[in-house]
């Protein structure tokens, strides 16, 4: 029993060194009520482990403690076990050591998704839809993806020996890789679009590279003839503040607020300025953002909405404007906890309501226009007036835009809901492997190839044997003009995602993309709205340059 309270103590003396990391001196002055709040917390954690019905270690009682404690502040305070806080540290890095390749669970089966163009595997051979059976011998099945990844994963120079099997190779194939750097790109997808004028560029996250990738993407777009730009967050979940604040130092005007920080704490209210270290865009944007877009993008999409350089569309962003500080902790472990929130230059709060957590997560709270959903292709040149109680702001030019939580676009568009018969073939990979089956058996020699009907009769074919589908419904689903025309747009993504490499494949996925086609409209808007902030931008110049006149004439007079 004694054993068992010295263990207990100590788990309790780790759980107040955590706190005393955070909190300080204070510890050395606890109120009684504290120390006995402290006293029946001890008894509570030796009762659950002495007593309860399954065995149970004191470390998950203590790590489970903490994480109700942190979930009664808000959503985003955070216990991060020593794994965590290791996994959390290294996809912030700009890199890693690896293979190169994109891998994905597909029919319970680890499978290359796609290689990486330049990387070991890409160099190796390795293609879409090779199912890696074993790493180092031992059997992927029970493996997580997780658990896969970072067998992958290793030291630089090091060797991994996988087994791979392949759609009409009869063997499996051992395969020995050489790991190296692989850059962790978080600017995945840049490229002109057909219209030859308009450049696309899509940022996942935000990690330590983004910034100076962005600027790489930028000038890339340039020199091939760029005259506009197409900015993709949607589903963009954030990152590092310094990162996003680097980007948007890309799309504002030199020296005009980015993001504001308020908290209680010392040192937690703060402004961030643009300080001019890159050359202005100076051309129409259009920003696409959906509910998947928060934090950093949220900072990125509001500072360009405020400034008025860009037009933003698409679905009201998720409103998770808390800012964690990040504490490291005894035995490598951390604690992400709330500090402050973020509020755009308008001085909007993007952080929603989180007062029901079901709510929050259930995202059943957003507020939208009139106290309604988003209309579908709204483009008015204006949105309507707010609803009774909802916060307005105004930007830079003195255009309305909204509180309350996240970023309300100015053109709401909704996602098209995928018909179900859809929803259900891609859930089970059949474009997938169809197009891995179709690329092989096929010679594709260029991007412009586009499937015909007789690919979509193949396809239904194919799902028949496959058990997907009943050939009779598959068929009248079929028989539907855009859910024919949907299909074929996957089908060719697949296919060039085969033949060719992963960029192949996204620009051939988006193309059909419906928020995606409203936000190539918007363009007009765009280029209306920056004349105005470029004229008064000149005006403010102007205004400048005349009130230091007189100056300037007394200095050359003296001389």
């Amino acid at each position: 029993m004694r054993k068992s309270w010295r263990i207990a103590a100590s788990s309790v003396c780790l759980l107040v060194f955590a706190v005393g990391l955070v909190w300080g001196d204070r510890l050395l002055a606890l109120t009684r009520e504290t120390r006995d709040n402290l006293r029946q917390y001890t008894e509570i954690l030796e009762v659950a482990h002495e007593r309860y019905g399954s065995e149970i270690h004191y470390r998950d009682l203590v790590f489970s403690s903490i994480q109700g404690m942190l979930r009664q502040l808000d959503p985003h305070s955070n216990f991060l076990s020593p794994d965590a806080y290791d996994t959390m540290r290294e996809r912030q890095k700009g890199s890693f050591y690896g293979l190169g390749i994109l891998v994905g669970m597909r029919d319970e089966q680890l499978t290359v998704i796609a290689p990486l163009e330049g990387t070991p595997a890409s160099r190796m051979g390795l293609r879409a839809g090779d199912m890696i059976i074993a790493i180092e011998d031992e059997p992927t099945d029970d493996m997580t993806l997780d658990e896969a990844v970072s067998k992958l994963k290793g030291p630089k120079d090091t060797q991994v020996t996988i087994t791979i099997v392949r759609p009409g190779v009869s063997n499996p194939m051992d395969i020995t890789i050489t790991r190296a750097e692989i850059p962790r790109t978080t600017v995945r997808y840049v490229h002109m679009m057909e219209d030859g004028e308009t450049g696309y560029l899509r940022i996942t996250e935000f990690s330590r590279s983004t910034g100076e990738e962005v600027a790489e993407a930028l000038e890339h777009l340039k020199e091939q003839g760029m005259e506009r730009l197409l900015l993709d967050l949607r589903n963009n979940g954030g990152g590092l503040l310094d990162q996003a604040i680097e980007v948007a130092d890309q799309f504002v005007p030199r020296d005009t607020l980015i993001v504001e920080t308020r908290g209680r704490v010392r040192g937690s209210d703060e402004k961030y300025f643009a300080e001019g270290d890159h050359e202005p865009l100076d051309m129409p944007l259009v920003v696409l953002v959906n509910s998947g877009s928060a934090s950093a993008s949220e900072i990125l999409s509001g500072a360009i909405q405020d400034h008025d350089v860009g037009i933003i569309v698409g679905d009201t962003t998720w409103g998770k404007g808390l800012v964690q500080t990040v504490y490291g902790l005894s035995y490598g472990s951390a604690l992400a906890l709330t500090t402050a929130k973020y509020y755009t230059p308008s001085g909007r709060l993007i952080q929603r309501d989180y007062s029901s957590l079901y709510d929050y997560y259930a995202r059943n709270n957003v507020p939208s226009e009139n106290g309604q959903g988003p209309e579908t292709g709204l483009q008015s040149p204006d949105p309507p007036e707010p609803g009774e109680g909802d916060p307005t702001y105004r930007t830079d030019l003195g255009r309305v835009v909204y509180g309350g939580g996240g970023i309300t676009p100015d053109v709401l568009v909704e996602a098209e809901t995928e018909p179900e018969l859809l929803q259900f073939l891609r859930l089970n990979n059949a474009f997938f492997h169809f197009g891995v089956r179709y690329a092989d058996s096929h010679d594709i020699e260029s991007l412009s190839w586009r499937p015909a009907e007789d690919v979509l009769r193949e396809f239904q074919e194919w799902l028949a044997t496959e058990d997907l589908g009943e050939a009779d419904e598959i068929r009248e689903a079929f028989s539907d003009p855009d859910t024919a025309q949907t299909a074929l747009n996957r089908i060719r993504a697949e296919v060039f995602n085969s033949t060719f490499d992963n960029d192949a494949w996204y620009q051939a996925l988006i193309e059909g993309d419906h928020q995606i086609q409203v936000a190539l409209e918007q363009f007009d808007r765009a280029r209306n709205l920056l004349s105005r902030r470029l004229s008064v931008d000149e005006e403010d110049r102007l205004a400048e340059g005349a009130g230091e006149a007189p100056e300037e004439a007394e200095a050359r007079s003296d001389g």
